[in-house]
């Protein structure tokens, strides 16, 4: 376990310092929730199109719980392993590049990962048959958002690794339960 550990910092350093002061901004950007509220928007388009107001309605219940559940399963995760952050990890802060607004303290595991993730899984799965590259646009997305994480200096790969698996996992199972609804409540065809 110690030299996995010290691969993931050794990754992490190598993917931290690719990166130049003139990129910092953008990739906060990146970072920041907020940045991706015109691509939200853009998706709730596309789900009204292809689903209509209830259907659509019914997606956003389960997109709210799918982020409630990454969000709550990723502090359980980082109060019970209480890893630090690369930011705030002796040995490796000294040699990372910080740009973050801030710092956290536990990083394990990534939140921003597990939710990017699980839109993708979710959200793609609903929407592959109306838009057939909706997977490769969100995992790109996905996979911004999850490296801005290394670049700002707040998570090792491990945190945005295992991030991705849980978030797939709860993404694949919310599409599951979305899809068990629909046949449920909504297999008239004028509903």
């Amino acid at each position: 376990m110690e030299q996995f550990v010290e691969l993931d910092k050794e990754i992490f350093l190598f993917l931290n310092n690719l990166g130049n002061p003139a990129w910092d901004d953008f990739w906060n950007f990146v970072t920041n929730k907020f940045a991706s509220i015109p691509f939200y928007a853009l998706l709730l388009f596309f789900l009204y199109k292809a689903l209509g107001l209830k259907k659509t309605f019914l997606a956003l219940v389960l997109v709210a719980v799918l982020i409630t559940c990454t969000d709550q399963l990723a502090n359980l995760f980082k109060h019970y392993f209480e890893r630090p952050r690369p930011c705030r990890q002796e040995g490796v802060m000294e040699y990372a590049r910080f740009v973050a607004v801030r710092c956290g303290r536990f990083g394990y595991f990534s939140a921003h990962a597990a939710s990017s993730a699980a839109l993708t899984v979710f959200l793609g799965s609903i929407l592959k048959n109306y838009w057939k590259h909706i997977f490769p646009v969100l995992i790109f997305w996905a996979l911004l958002v999850s490296y801005s994480r290394i670049y700002i200096g707040v998570h090792y790969p491990a945190d945005i690794f295992t991030g991705w698996i849980l978030g797939i996992l709860i993404g694949y199972l919310l599409f599951l339960f979305f899809r068990f609804l629909l046949k449920r409540y909504f297999s008239n065809p004028a509903s």
